[in-house]
């Protein structure tokens, strides 16, 4: 990779959902010595992003770590700003708190709440877990719409390391992205997103945010990027379909391909998901759509796509491998966005 080849891919971080902690944590270390700005672990019904990033902690000493997202709501304020700042002080300071709400029926279902106002809700909790960051200043207080807590210490309560842990949203429709923009210090993009969609509908709306709640400037986006890479170019071209379509089945998400002009392939994979016909869901994700939402091909294909398309997209472009493809996915990243590419 040539000098400037570098410094172009000097910001470009992973967010990998292959593994369990100790292959996370692996993966993670081998970012890190291969150049990568950062490292994010996702959340599902069956992998904890806290526990995950526990241990990435533990296996890295200067990539800056993150959550892409830990659920917001499926813990209560006083544990997820516990979390966080023992996470914080593992890492040594170089957390970035990435929270989401899930969709409304994962609301519901995983979590037992009812699902309303999430981005009102977003926009009490973001707050509050700064005011128990500092703890250590006094008693807390708080009856709110959404959240009751009073908490009076009964020892003196030890300093975090840093008061001010970075806290990002994630969102995708122009509300919750506002909410991002009013509380958060940074937005998680959707892997959906395409550039077309971050500039008529994201930094619009996380501007709209910032000016509503009185800051300077709106806070910068961490974007994911579906980054299917193999040597032959028709494996990597099948894997980043299936991650589209599947991303694809969420309804409150289809407002990202009525902006990209996919709504009709959009409607083929939703129609092909009510009768769990995985194969249509993926013949219905076009060509067309695989190119403008990720990056697949071989190695040279990404870079020169990334290059073309993606780069300034993002503050910070977090590359999604994916993760049905395991560690051969993962590595396949790393090589080609690495240092030593």
């Amino acid at each position: 990779m040539s000098a400037a080849s570098a410094a172009r891919f000097a910001g470009i971080s992973l967010v990998n959902s292959s593994g369990g902690p100790t292959e996370l944590a692996s993966a993670a270390r081998r970012a890190q010595d291969a150049g990568f700005a950062s490292v994010w672990a996702t959340e599902f019904y069956d992998r904890s992003a806290t526990v995950a990033l526990a241990a990435m902690a533990q296996a890295t000493r200067t990539v800056e770590l993150g959550s892409a997202i830990a659920y917001a709501f499926g813990r209560t304020p006083l544990v997820l700003a516990a979390e966080a700042r023992d996470l914080d002080e593992l890492s040594r300071g170089r957390l970035t708190l990435g929270l989401g709400t899930g969709t409304r029926r994962m609301q519901q279902d995983w979590h037992g709440l009812d699902g309303e106002h999430p981005a009102a809700r977003m926009e009490e909790l973001v707050p509050l877990l700064r005011r128990l960051w500092r703890l250590h200043e006094g008693a807390i207080d708080h009856d709110g719409r959404f959240y009751r807590l009073h908490v009076q210490p009964t020892a003196p309560p030890r300093a975090p390391l840093r008061e001010a842990i970075p806290v990002y949203m994630a969102g995708v429709n122009a509300r919750m992205i506002e909410a991002a923009g009013a509380v958060a210090d940074g937005l998680v993009g959707h892997p959906l997103f395409t550039p077309e969609y971050v500039c008529e509908v994201v930094r619009p709306a996380l501007a709209r945010g910032a000016e509503r709640a009185g800051r300077a400037a709106a806070p910068p986006l961490a974007g994911y990027l579906t980054c299917a890479v193999a040597p032959d170019r028709t494996e990597a071209r099948a894997a980043a379909p299936a991650v589209i379509a599947f991303n694809s089945t969420v309804k409150t998400d289809r407002a990202t391909h009525a902006v990209s002009g996919f709504e009709r392939e959009a409607d083929a994979i939703r129609a092909a998901w009510s009768e769990r016909d995985f194969a249509a869901m993926t013949a219905a994700v076009s060509d067309e759509m695989i190119d403008a939402i990720a990056l697949a091909g071989t190695p040279e294909e990404v870079r020169e796509r990334f290059a073309e398309r993606w780069e300034g997209v993002y503050e910070r472009t977090l590359l999604w491998p994916p993760a049905f493809r395991g560690e051969e996915a993962v590595q396949a990243v790393l090589d080609a966005f690495g240092r030593e590419a």
